[in-house]
């Protein structure tokens, strides 16, 4: 496999897992509230974070995990719990509470936009940025990949960071659209999406956990339940 198969390849496996598209919704239910300078900011904290944490893991390969005797399928484990909880949130009556910018809502001055941005990349980091963003599936795509592209040398390791740099600043255009979402949406609209994607997030958790008692386990979880729409 040439060098530029393989970053097409990675690119690819990289971009499907983060799914940005795809967490446009989360992430404009987890905004409400917001001015749109405010989530641009906050969509520029969250590509930085994604680009940060992928090169240090695509440098150090599993090493930081295995620095605090972490193993994968517990980070799955981990991070379903993180996210039921923020499910659990999204299907309850106060997510949209929770998020709204607590200062406007109580009648004080509002934030400035890089004091919003701040407060909630803060609040957002985990478990939307990790692991929802960057879950375990992408973490062990970028340690895979990177010990494929040892064989090129230097030209692999540039080209690997450079893929890693793309589907990270690709989040930023992808979750700026989440104020036209909101407005084309609606208050009422943006409730019932936040409710049904929070279910949905719920049943991703439990996927995750599934998936990280099987991955730890023998003979404890079914593989169709790990894997339930996987083609032989």
């Amino acid at each position: 496999m040439s060098l530029a198969d393989l970053s097409v390849n990675f690119f690819v496996a990289l971009f499907a897992l983060i799914d940005p598209i795809g967490n446009v919704p989360v992430f404009a239910a987890a905004t409400v509230g917001a001015t749109p300078a405010g989530r641009r900011r906050l969509a520029l904290y969250i590509a930085l974070f994604c680009l940060v944490f992928l090169a240090l893991i695509y440098v150090s390969g599993l090493s930081l995990l295995r620095f605090f005797g972490i193993s994968l399928s517990a980070f799955r484990i981990a991070g379903g719990i993180l996210l039921f909880l923020l499910g659990l949130d999204m299907a309850r009556n106060d997510f949209t509470g929770r998020f709204t910018d607590a200062a406007a809502s109580a009648g004080a001055a509002p934030l400035s936009t890089g004091a919003y941005a701040k407060e909630r990349f803060e609040r957002l980091v985990v478990p939307f940025a990790m692991p929802l963003l960057i879950g375990p599936g992408a973490i062990s795509t970028v340690v895979i990949y990177a010990g494929e592209a040892k064989p090129y040398g230097v030209a692999g390791f540039g080209a690997g960071l450079g893929v890693i740099a793309i589907v990270s600043a690709l989040i930023v255009p992808f979750f700026w659209t989440t104020s036209l979402i909101s407005r084309l949406l609606g208050r009422i609209g943006m409730t019932i999406v936040v409710r049904v994607l929070g279910l949905i997030l719920c049943a991703m958790a439990v996927q995750f956990i599934i998936a990280g008692v099987g991955g730890s386990t023998h003979g404890v979880v079914r593989a169709d339940a790990v894997s339930p729409y996987q083609q032989n």
